[in-house]
């Protein structure tokens, strides 16, 4: 495929990301041209047909996708999905966007390793913040020194405020708690984050924590982790979910020159030293501007335009095994 050319791309899985990020995304795409979405619920597809318009095909399954010729797939779908789905595009010959995580554990993972080389080459996890020029600019500041090190890293990640006013998406949450504590789902983010921005050596597990606040959850909603880099830095993480208040969510890096704190909302970014207080915004909206960054990328590797995907299948591994690394020493010591 030349560079320029549109490329024709699928969206499976029209629940809350894919409707209110992905298809927006492809929707608005100079690079892509939509040809189908696939759900398996009948109410999904319902409430995207007026959307796309007619000309893209609307179906139950990967099947029905795929029979639109897609050159790419987009899976936004939940991590007990994924590896089966990706798995099965790659091998009909697409190119594949996956949601995060790349599944529920890493023994569920475990089914990647039968991919080729050349099928890897053509898979793209999801971890969509990456691209925010936000962690661009906090690599930069942590390369060059302004902060100085070792760092002191602190990330408090809570989302998923409880509502009972909206019980459709506390089910749904619910739902995902069966397959994994927060940190699993938002340490994906969090911890691919950090490997890019710390560096080579990768991040260590000392201790963690978990905290059920309900005892009617299927697993605890609250978890937490020290960890340490060998270049010295140390971590403090936090993740939350479900309760009717949540703590300000939000990473800081302090170092011996400087403080940086990046918005986890905004994505704006400040910066404190002895030279002063800068505050940094980048345009748009975080969750358009980095899933218009992603597919920007994900079309320029359809089209060869670049040599491998990024993230990559072993960045996605990577953010998986830390997580569930967290997830199991926290449950060791699990508070209900």
């Amino acid at each position: 495929m030349t560079g320029g050319t549109m490329v024709a791309v699928a969206l499976v899985g029209l629940g809350d990301i894919g409707l209110g990020a992905h298809l927006p995304a492809l929707l608005r795409s100079p690079d892509v041209r939509l040809v189908a979405v696939a759900d398996p619920v009948a109410a999904h597809r319902e409430a995207v047909t007026p959307l796309v318009g007619d000309g893209v095909t609307v179906g139950a399954s990967l099947d029905d996708a795929l029979a639109a010729a897609p050159d790419g797939v987009v899976l936004a779908t939940p991590p007990w999905a994924t590896p089966e789905l990706a798995i099965a595009a790659l091998r009909a010959g697409r190119f594949v966007l996956a949601e995060k995580p790349v599944a529920t554990s890493v023994a569920a993972a475990s089914v990647y390793t039968g991919l080729t080389a050349a099928e890897r080459a053509r898979l793209q996890i999801g971890l969509t913040y990456r691209h925010d020029p936000a962690i661009g600019r906090l690599k930069t500041w942590i390369d060059d020194g302004v902060l100085g090190g070792p760092l002191l890293v602190r990330a408090h990640i809570y989302d998923e405020r409880r509502d009972a006013a909206d019980p459709a998406h506390l089910a749904r949450m619910r739902r995902t708690l069966e397959h994994g504590m927060p940190v699993v789902h938002e340490g994906a983010h969090v911890f691919d984050w950090l490997a890019h921005l710390l560096g080579p050596g990768g991040l260590v597990v000392d201790d963690a924590w978990a905290l059920r606040t309900d005892t009617d959850l299927p697993a605890p909603n609250l978890t937490g982790a020290r960890l340490h880099h060998p270049a010295g830095h140390r971590v403090l993480a936090e993740f939350g979910w479900l309760t009717d208040a949540l703590p300000r969510c939000e990473l800081t890096f302090l170092g011996p020159r400087g403080l940086a704190t990046l918005d986890g909302v905004t994505f704006a970014l400040r910066l404190a030293t002895a030279a002063g207080e800068e505050t940094v915004e980048f345009p748009g909206e975080r969750v358009p501007r980095d899933f218009d960054l992603q597919l920007a990328r994900f079309a320029a590797l359809v089209r060869g335009e670049v040599a491998a995907p990024d993230p990559d299948l072993a960045a996605g591994l990577a953010a998986l095994a830390l997580a569930e690394q967290v997830a199991t020493l926290a449950m060791d010591g699990v508070t209900t």
